[in-house]
């Protein structure tokens, strides 16, 4: 079987649209690039740095969101553990150790294949939706690097319900 390739002209370039989503949204952006662009968002537990960088090769939008939290060396293979437990979970998207910066993201790819133009809703899911991963497991990761908590006792202390306020 021979694999064909065929070029697309894109109407819009797909970090444009991203540009268009921040600009509405009234996010703190920077185009670092044709092909990049850095927003800031500020969450409940610390402020997430995301970079969005449109792959043409793949026809893939890349998203890395990466967040203050420094992996000391003695925590490293609990952080391994914690990752490991956390994809298993995960639906769309995962997390990653650089251990070289002991810096934790998550990231995920919105392929664009055929020349498909992506929306301004698929790029504001893509972006919520890695999100919400960051603050669901974000105290995980804090309790594993702080604490000296085993993965799956941080992992066990996020993920319970609570009803009703305090």
């Amino acid at each position: 079987m021979e694999l064909v390739e065929l070029e697309y002209a894109r109407e819009i370039h797909p970090v444009d649209v991203i540009e268009q989503v921040a600009h509405n949204n009234e996010w703190s952006f920077e185009r670092t690039g044709d092909d990049e662009i850095a927003i800031s968002v500020v969450g409940t537990w610390t402020d997430y740095h995301i970079s969005f960088s449109w792959m043409e090769d793949f026809e893939a939008l890349h998203l890395a969101c990466a967040f203050d939290i420094k992996v000391p060396e003695t925590r490293t293979l609990e952080i391994m553990r914690l990752l490991s437990l956390i994809n298993e979970q995960m639906l769309f998207g995962h997390f990653d150790l650089w251990e070289q910066e002991g810096a934790i993201m998550f990231r995920q790819s919105l392929l664009l294949a055929g020349g498909v133009e992506p929306t301004s809703q698929q790029v504001e899911i893509l972006l919520s939706s890695a999100l919400e991963a960051c603050e669901c497991y974000f105290q995980a990761f804090q309790f594993v690097v702080w604490s000296g908590t085993s993965a799956k006792d941080a992992l066990a202390g996020v993920l319970f319900e609570t009803f009703g306020n305090a």
